[in-house]
């Protein structure tokens, strides 16, 4: 119940949690915001994960959100190069009559169940620990840990999750509201910046050039192409 040292005792914080029950009454939920939590690579939330199982908050509902390079578990696509994603969504398409079993069994991930099956109890846990599992039960642990978010309370993901507006997009992450805490935040100077940046070398510069003059050259919307062949070459 409520304590008589601090505000949660006012006659505002009564008014606020009478209009929380009038939203159940009504059979609305009360909006209870979800923690981000941002670091600059994958081992910091490792180390955080770790810090957070020594805590009393250690059966909090989590989850942590990677690329496929650290979660993808089929033994083709895993063992590709830098192509994984390109080849994930080929087998969600079915683009070649092949599909994902393990994109098939990501139920049996993402029930709660089955982490506290793997784990004895609900406990917080690693990227490793996921993927661990689902080897064991032939789930993606991508997707999975996707799933998780809906019932997470807290969600650790490196910046660029946070900060893209894009993979924000395609990871279904809305910050409305949220709690965002960003660890080592005089990092995010560099990060915010790679996320608008992009890097092309000489050899790609010259094949666009030689593109765009063929364009120029053949009157496909020479006015267009015109400019975008000068930027290449006084780029070269």
């Amino acid at each position: 119940g409520p304590c008589t040292e601090c505000s949660c005792s006012s006659g505002k914080e009564t008014n606020k949690d009478t209009s929380n029950t009038k939203k159940k009454e009504n059979g609305d939920r009360p909006f209870i915001p979800k923690i981000f939590f941002g670091t600059r690579t994958h081992k910091q939330i490792s180390q955080i994960t770790r810090e957070l199982k020594r805590t009393a908050y250690s059966s909090v509902p989590m989850t942590i959100l990677s690329s496929r390079d650290y979660t993808c578990i089929h033994p083709v696509v895993s063992s590709s190069g830098s192509n994984r994603n390109e080849m994930c969504v080929e087998l969600l398409e079915g683009k070649h009559g092949k599909s994902c079993l393990y994109y098939h069994g990501v139920h049996k991930l993402s029930e709660h169940h089955a982490l506290q099956s793997a784990h004895r109890m609900y406990q917080a846990w690693d990227i490793e620990d996921l993927v661990s599992l689902g080897k064991k039960l032939r789930a993606c642990a991508y997707f999975a840990a996707r799933e998780l978010m809906v019932g997470a309370d807290i969600v650790f993901c490196p910046y660029n999750y946070l900060l893209d507006p894009q993979i924000r997009e395609s990871m279904d992450i809305n910050l409305k509201g949220q709690v965002v805490i960003l660890d080592e935040a005089h990092n995010i100077e560099d990060c915010a910046r790679e996320s608008v940046s992009y890097g092309v070398t000489e050899s790609q510069l010259i094949a666009a050039r030689e593109e765009l003059d063929f364009m120029v050259n053949n009157n496909i919307r020479q006015k267009d192409h015109e400019a975008l062949r000068g930027v290449c070459c006084s780029l070269t």
